[in-house]
């Protein structure tokens, strides 16, 4: 079954930027481009202008996500991943990415793929104060509570418990480092 989809009225504020665009049937994400060259060296983070400003309806938001890709090739990550772009603003969309690839550099060409736009409908709620929160199976369990990940102790680099006792939640990036050191 085809949708039409929901109308976003674009600006393009670099004429010649190609417009937000789904790479595949069913994609979620429109990719967003940079309309600047720019070089990264290792830990360093930019705001990269996408040269498109939109006009979102009442009650609906725009995400800036990462591009898994970047993420995986380049070591490239979103700082505020997901960056929410209100309905009420007009302005240019800018992305602030990060290189947290340790040795090397990433290079941004103009119209380089650098993020994907989300469109979603968001309610507005009312928040109403109470003395305590009804329960619930999962209570205060937060960070690595439900658990999939085996985890790395940050002091000596091994896979177990962290020196509290507790689970580690899991640092894939810790992870990722040693992999790339022991090769």
């Amino acid at each position: 079954m085809s949708r039409a989809g929901l109308e976003v009225l674009i600006r393009r504020v670099d004429p010649d930027v190609p417009l937000p665009a789904y790479a595949q049937p069913g994609d979620a994400g429109a990719d967003l481009r940079t309309t600047v060259e720019r070089e990264l060296a290792p830990g360093e983070r930019a705001v990269l202008p996408t040269g498109v400003s939109v006009a979102l309806p009442e009650g609906y938001a725009a995400f800036v996500h990462p591009r898994s890709g970047l993420a995986a090739r380049c070591g490239v990550a979103l700082v505020n991943a997901p960056g929410t772009i209100d309905a009420g603003y007009r302005g240019e969309i800018k992305v602030i990415v990060v290189n947290l690839d340790p040795r090397e550099s990433v290079r941004f060409e103009r119209f380089d793929r650098i993020a994907q736009l989300v469109v979603q409908q968001v309610e507005r709620v009312r928040f109403r104060q109470v003395a305590e929160l009804p329960g619930s199976a999962r209570a205060e369990g937060g960070f690595g509570s439900t658990g999939g990940h085996a985890g790395l102790d940050p002091a000596s680099g091994t896979s177990g418990q962290v020196a509290e006792g507790g689970p580690t939640g899991g640092n894939r990036y810790a992870s990722v480092v040693s992999d790339r050191e022991g090769q």
